[in-house]
């Protein structure tokens, strides 16, 4: 089920366990960075060139979330969207928040307490239950970075439906690994250069319209033009009527080779790839006798960092984070990952 990937990674892979930090590039984005790199040489790289790039990974990305391309907008970081729609919140209101979640999709809603918005924090089981008549907007990620635990997406929704919450989801550490549910958030984030195998640099956001029209779009710049080549110049033009109107100008090197990556996944069965992904990091957990929890990223205390010592020293990548190790298995893993991981930290 997983066939088309193995020549994206032939020959590389082996014993990296880091999809939760960086992604690997498949052959496919490598070889169009290069060729990218030799046309930007030639002066052959101009503005409309990179527009047909950004076009098939916005394409792309509205197929692994499972949109209408009309709702999905292009930028470069997930700190930049979120800070757009806290921006957006009316004065006062409560912002639910999950205990631990990434500091991108927190520190954003933090910075207008001053204006009487509440951030409350609580753990991420009891997201749901704490959704209350006074919650305006849910903010939570998919899959937790420190933890790899997984929210329920769904009761999440149901529970801010009964107040009239919106929701907003970063599918960061989840989109390429877990398949998305697009009716269970009002607005989803992701940087796709983790599972998604593209450079740092590509992000997306997907809103719906009815709560695109209770956004500011305060990062507007001429890439968020109804015609972008009509809005690089002042004193005005008319936004997008679509999601582009939250463009950010796109990273143009990056998104050369986001565009085939993003394809690659976009025309893969992302259930085939939790499968895979998961069966693995649950055989590690069965092996290192902790909760397997279906989840493609396995943690563990780790507060001294020996056993992340001991990974690194047998040539594998792994990552710390919150005083735990942090493994992660993803396409270019196999049980050949498994076995020395467990090796590795005496199991």
């Amino acid at each position: 089920m997983l066939e088309q990937f193995r020549p994206e990674f032939e020959g590389t892979g082996a014993g990296y366990l880091a999809a939760c930090t960086g992604g690997l590039p498949p052959a496919v984005a490598a070889d169009a960075m290069r060729q990218d790199l030799e046309r930007w040489r030639a002066g052959a790289a101009g503005p409309a060139y990179y527009d047909t790039s950004v076009a098939r990974a916005r394409d792309a990305f509205a197929r692994i979330a499972g949109v209408g391309i009309d709702r999905v907008s292009i930028g470069s970081q997930s700190s930049v969207f979120a800070g757009m729609i806290a921006a957006s919140i009316p004065d006062g209101t409560e912002v639910l928040c999950v205990d631990g979640d990434f500091s991108s999709v927190v520190f954003p809603f933090l910075q207008h307490e001053r204006r009487g918005v509440r951030v409350r924090h609580v753990p991420l089981d009891f997201l749901a239950d704490s959704i209350g008549d006074d919650t305006w907007l849910v903010v939570y990620s998919l899959v937790q970075s420190a933890t790899g635990e997984r929210a329920d997406a769904r009761a999440i929704r149901s529970a801010a439906d009964r107040v009239g919450a919106r929701v907003l989801c970063d599918t960061t550490q989840a989109a390429g690994w877990l398949p998305l549910e697009a009716d269970t958030a009002d607005a989803t984030i992701c940087h796709a250069y983790k599972w998604l195998c593209s450079p740092r640099g590509v992000c997306f956001l997907t809103v719906t319209p009815a709560f695109a029209e209770e956004l500011t779009p305060i990062n507007v710049g001429w890439y968020a033009g109804e015609d972008p080549w009509v809005s690089c110049y002042g004193p005005s033009a008319p936004l997008a009527s679509s999601a582009r109107r939250f463009d950010v100008s796109p990273a143009w090197q990056a998104m050369a080779a986001a565009a085939p990556a993003l394809e690659l996944f976009a025309g893969a069965d992302i259930q085939a790839v939790h499968d895979h992904d998961v069966v693995l990091a649950d055989a590690l957990a069965e092996r290192l006798g902790l909760e397997a929890r279906g989840s493609a990223i396995l943690t563990w205390p780790d507060a001294d960092g020996h056993d992340l010592a001991a990974l690194t020293d047998a040539g594998l990548v792994a990552s710390g984070r919150a005083g735990r190790a942090r493994v992660a298995f993803h396409v270019w893993n196999d049980e050949n990952d498994v076995d020395r991981a467990a090796a590795a930290v005496g199991h």
